[in-house]
């Protein structure tokens, strides 16, 4: 089967590119990253405006009510322009797990705000032997805490160290009962794949945006009076960073398409590990064909760099990810 975006969704695709192109999304990362969530809030605003926090929510709570391809073609956006905020858990993961609740009550006093932007939702998992740790809860409204069957709402406690400055951790820790029970373990399973899922698209985007800074940079950057694109080891090196952003990409279309199904972790799981090794592969070959102006702060790069490291592991190691593929196969098999 031969899959391809539809016209509807490239436009959508265009539409929000060029809306974060006009942004200043770097001054907002900045921003962000050092407490002032001023001009991320007015960027996420305009995001709203134009339907991506409202995607994955249902029209009966405000949203569009959209398919997960749109939500991953939104997300590679987002992950290209670094958007800073708890974008996946507002816009993906917190609507995936209220929906999913037997009583939607919950659903229906948040989702509203959430699709209008006027609101922010985060989110930590727990586990007994791992506390909750939650992105930007300083800058959420609604904080959440997920353990095993129940849900609770959250509160922050102490600040995490992150490897990027523009995604905030804060521990987290329970406060009122929403929900329990098994429907709630069910809808937790599925709001963390709906998460992967867009971290994966968002470590597509930010890939191919790092490919492209390095493409342009090797143009332009003169060593022994040329450009220095134009030495065959920079050139393959950049050919195989667009390999491998260009094979992660079907992994993740077929993840969100299979979302619903029985294949949904595996699926999930293999666009995780194929986007994250892709993006990871783009942030080192940035690296090395900027030289050691990639390492410095000021220059803009490094938002990419860090946001793709932090990435990699935040919606689960790839251990975790290899693991749930080996046993869906597994099962599979038997």
């Amino acid at each position: 089967m031969r899959f391809a975006l539809s016209p509807e969704q490239l436009d959508f695709g265009t539409s929000v590119r060029k809306l974060l192109d006009a942004g200043r999304t770097p001054s907002a990362v900045r921003s962000w990253a050092v407490g002032d969530p001023r001009p991320g809030r007015a960027l996420i605003q305009q995001l709203a405006g134009a339907g991506v926090l409202g995607l994955a929510i249902d029209e009966q709570h405000g949203g569009v009510g959209a398919e997960p391809i749109d939500l991953v073609v939104a997300f590679v956006e987002l992950g290209r322009a670094a958007v800073p905020g708890p974008l996946i858990e507002t816009a993906a993961v917190l609507p995936a797990l209220l929906q999913a609740l037997p009583d939607q009550a919950p659903a229906a006093r948040w989702l509203p705000g959430f699709a209008e932007g006027a609101a922010l939702g985060t989110i930590a998992f727990a586990t007994p032997d791992r506390h909750g740790v939650a992105v930007d809860a300083d800058a959420a409204e609604v904080i959440l805490l997920a353990e095993g069957a129940k849900l609770s709402a959250g509160q922050q406690a102490g600040i995490v160290r992150s490897i990027d400055p523009a995604r905030r951790l804060f521990d987290v820790t329970a406060d009122a009962a929403v929900a329990e029970g098994d429907a709630v373990r069910d809808a937790v399973a599925l709001a963390f794949d709906t998460g992967a899922l867009a971290c994966a698209a968002q470590l597509l985007g930010a890939g191919r945006a790092l490919l492209d800074a390095t493409t342009g940079y090797a143009k332009q950057r003169k060593q022994f009076g040329k450009p220095i694109g134009e030495f065959q080891a920079v050139k393959q090196k950049l050919a195989d960073v667009l390999i491998g952003l260009e094979l992660a990409e079907p992994l993740l279309y077929r993840a969100a398409l299979t979302l619903g199904t029985a294949t949904r972790a595996r699926d999930v799981s293999a666009a995780v590990i194929a986007c994250g090794n892709a993006a990871y592969r783009a942030a080192r070959a940035a690296l090395q064909v900027h030289g050691a102006i990639g390492y410095t702060a000021e220059y803009d790069l490094s938002l990419w760099l860090t946001k793709v490291t932090a990435l990699r592991s935040a919606w689960g190691t790839a251990d975790l990810h290899r693991s749930r593929i080996a046993d869906a196969l597994s099962e599979a098999q038997s």
